[in-house]
């Protein structure tokens, strides 16, 4: 299906069966869509409402799946007014209604997976990184979010479609792009050499 609508891709499940995405449409906002790597190839809309959702992200493989398939998508929604984190049971309806979970409390964007699927991370509006347990099975459940550490995360707070960090699979460290601090005392500077390859002649 072709359209000169804007689309950007968000993520890929873990089985490679799908591709989530968002479409800017001036009558809906930003909605989310799935694309299927096989069959007719078809896109669906998975969450199309009259409030913008995007930043979709499958979830790992769970329990109760088939190997590999996710049964939820994170997402960033600012249906309530202000941006926060839902999760809802993939594959799912396009009212954004049935079965969905609201898992951040005071605002939020750029959900990511542990890759265990036990745990949630976010970015909070003061641009703090949040962490939310979860557990899948039997049924959909969050514990309360939690703060991990303060971040100088780029765009962090403001940041609707583009993620600025990354998650190691087991959820212990973080690559972030963050802005820079020239007044820390001390800061590491950087280093550019030139003409490197004269020296291995010596």
């Amino acid at each position: 299906m072709k359209s000169d609508l804007a689309k950007n891709p968000l993520d890929w499940s873990p089985d490679g069966r799908f591709l989530v995405y968002y479409v800017e449409d001036p009558k809906t906002n930003a909605d989310l869509w799935i694309l299927p790597a096989g069959g007719d190839r078809k896109p669906m809309p998975f969450l199309q409402t009259p409030f913008n959702e995007t930043q979709g992200q499958f979830s790992p493989g769970s329990e109760g799946a088939p190997a590999g398939a996710p049964r939820w998508v994170a997402y960033s929604s600012d249906e309530s007014g202000a941006w926060q984190i839902y999760v809802q049971p993939f594959p799912g309806g396009t009212s954004g209604r049935g079965g969905k979970f609201q898992v951040s409390t005071n605002g939020g964007l750029q959900p990511r997976w542990r890759a265990d699927g036990k745990e949630l991370f976010y970015i909070a509006p003061d641009g703090k990184l949040m962490a939310v347990e979860v557990k899948m099975s039997p049924r959909f459940e969050t514990g309360v979010p939690k703060a991990l550490f303060t971040t100088r995360i780029s765009g962090g707070t403001t940041s609707v479609h583009v993620f600025r960090y990354a998650v190691a699979p087991d959820g212990k460290r973080f690559l972030i792009n963050t802005m820079p601090q020239t007044d820390e005392p001390n800061a590491s500077p950087i280093t550019v050499v030139l003409n490197w390859t004269a020296g291995l002649k010596k």
